[in-house]
């Protein structure tokens, strides 16, 4: 048996822009995704705390220190310019991996850039 759980966090960043016209995905700083573990086309989960919505797609890479979170595709209906957004990533874990797991979490200042991470 595997257990599903947290593995990293990006919490709390403001979203850059959208763009609706776009296959899907999320546009994120590569210095974020690098601190996060998050690897290109694995999958995340996006938590709009301005309006409770949930969607799941996955993280294409934008500039390395451009604080960028742009949300492409169908999602982009669901998020504004300004929103605040936590980045949720799981992955699978054998029991015994799971012990001594911790997720790590990156926290962001106003700008999107690095300010704490938490392991």
């Amino acid at each position: 048996m595997y257990i599903k759980a947290l593995k990293a966090k990006i919490h709390r960043v403001r979203v850059t822009g959208s763009e609706l016209e776009y296959p899907g995905s999320v546009a994120i700083d590569q210095n974020l995704l690098d601190a996060a573990g998050i690897r290109h086309y694995e999958a995340v989960l996006l938590a709009n705390a301005n309006n409770g919505e949930r969607v799941e797609t996955y993280a294409v890479p934008a500039e390395a220190g451009s604080g960028t979170i742009r949300v492409l595709g169908a999602a982009a209906r669901k998020f504004e310019t300004g929103d605040i957004v936590i980045i949720l990533n799981f992955a699978y874990y054998k029991p015994e991996e799971f012990e001594d797991h911790k997720p790590i979490v990156i926290i962001p200042d106003q700008n999107n850039q690095i300010k704490e991470i938490i392991r």
